[in-house]
């Protein structure tokens, strides 16, 4: 028995340390650290960069001359035998070098740099997304537990009540329906706390997944919904506009497309090459000038090839290829336009978010004097408890909204900064 007792301290403590070792404070900024360095959208963006990188050094090559090398070895019968060696062994060597491609291999390198760009400003978009995505998040872990610690206030409000009007009741001061009325609020408040314990668990898995932390990460913020909530002046938001990662993203596509219609371009001019090669031969009377048994020789060529006409084929590509810088570029132009409307409607929900937190203080206030007011009138004996218990909702919500209102806030703060390009590493 007593070993059985030993053995269930120690694995409760075992238990115990794990479960504090889950338990992380995280601040906001701290959040949006691990997700830049986690986050798996952001990963298989920097690997899309990698991949690009491999792209750019394979070009690095392109205008170097290319060396390779074989190796043959062959067997003849008659009556080829009778003039080649029966049994022999040739291995070569051959050097090609490009001297002119009409400029695409310098073409083919800036498309491979501009390649690398696109992708670095693919994943700069992501981040800005997650990042976002790490404050919604995290804000509504905040939400939940600030409803919590409310829901707690209410159910003890609610239980002192409870105990006022249970010991009216049993001196036959009042009705059972006045009781009852308090009871029921009491178990949906109960109920309420459940349903919001469980929807805390699901906001930390899901803050979890972002950050890319384990996903029974006991995340707990550090931040609080406390601070300034002031509305923002009207400005100009053009400048925004240019400097948002989509729309750099949409110039170096832009730039990549006028670089392909370059290049098809090029198929107009001429190419120049030269290829030289070596060998050499082993074999019976492999040398058939002296008849000796080894035989080594050489070889160069020039190419040249010019494009004289293919029935409008590669004009074609071009054209086609035009229409589509045509069509970027008006892809371009519409997305200005509608980030310009997303910023305008962000600065909007900014200030009404502050205005909302204004006028919910205000209520906030009235419902607290109300609720003050009710307990003196009851304690007086000149109201109900039906009247209290009404005074006590109405200050409940007056509290949930405001919580409501400053998490609203934070995240339109989060999304106006987003819209605005400001919302980076």
């Amino acid at each position: 028995m007593k070993a059985y007792i030993k053995y269930s301290f120690a694995a409760a403590v075992i238990l115990l340390s794990q479960s504090t070792m889950a338990q992380q404070v995280l601040t906001l900024e701290e959040a949006r650290k691990m997700a830049l360095e986690q986050n798996k959208k952001i990963k298989h963006a920097q690997y899309n960069i990698d991949a690009a990188r491999a792209v750019q050094d394979g070009t690095e090559g392109l205008n170097k001359p290319a060396i390779d090398g074989s190796v043959a070895a062959f067997h003849v019968g008659k009556p080829l035998s009778n003039l080649l060696p029966s049994v022999g062994v040739s291995p070569s060597l051959t050097v090609t070098q490009p001297i002119y491609a009409g400029g695409k291999i310098r073409l083919g390198q800036s498309a491979a740099a501009k390649g690398v760009e696109i992708q670095e400003k693919q994943k700069a978009l992501t981040e800005t997304e997650v990042l976002l995505n790490v404050d919604k998040a995290y804000w509504q872990i905040v939400n939940v537990n600030e409803k919590i610690k409310l829901a707690n206030k209410f159910k003890a409000l609610l239980e002192s009540l409870d105990k006022e009007l249970t010991n009216s009741f049993d001196a036959g001061m009042i009705y059972k329906n006045d009781l009852l009325r308090v009871q029921v609020q009491r178990n949906e408040t109960e109920l309420n706390i459940v349903k919001a314990s469980d929807g805390l668990f699901l906001a930390k898995m899901n803050l979890a997944q972002i950050i890319g932390a384990p996903a029974d990460s006991d995340l707990t913020p550090g931040d609080s919904v406390i601070g300034s909530f002031e509305s923002l002046p009207s400005q100009s938001f053009e400048s925004a506009v240019e400097t948002r990662p989509e729309i750099e993203l949409l110039k170096n596509v832009l730039q990549a497309q006028e670089l392909q219609k370059k290049m098809l371009q090029a198929d107009f001019k001429p190419t120049v090459g030269v290829l030289a090669g070596g060998f050499v031969g082993f074999g019976k009377k492999m040398n058939i000038e002296t008849g000796g048994n080894t035989m080594a020789s050489y070889f160069g060529m020039l190419s040249v090839n010019i494009p004289i006409w293919d029935w409008g084929q590669k004009a074609s590509k071009v054209k086609e290829q035009g229409f589509k810088i045509r069509a970027q570029q008006v892809q371009m132009e519409e997305t200005k336009e509608l980030l310009s409307l997303e910023i305008r409607n962000a600065y909007l929900q900014l200030n009404q978010a502050a205005k909302r937190i204004q006028l919910s203080g205000a209520s906030l206030q009235q419902a607290e004097e109300n609720l003050r007011l009710s307990n003196d009138r009851f304690k007086a004996g000149t109201v109900t408890g039906q009247d209290v218990l009404e005074a006590q909702t109405l200050w409940a919500q007056a509290n949930s909204n405001i919580i409501d209102a400053q998490i609203e806030y934070k995240v339109s703060e989060a999304v106006y900064k987003k819209a605005i390009g400001e919302n980076k590493r």
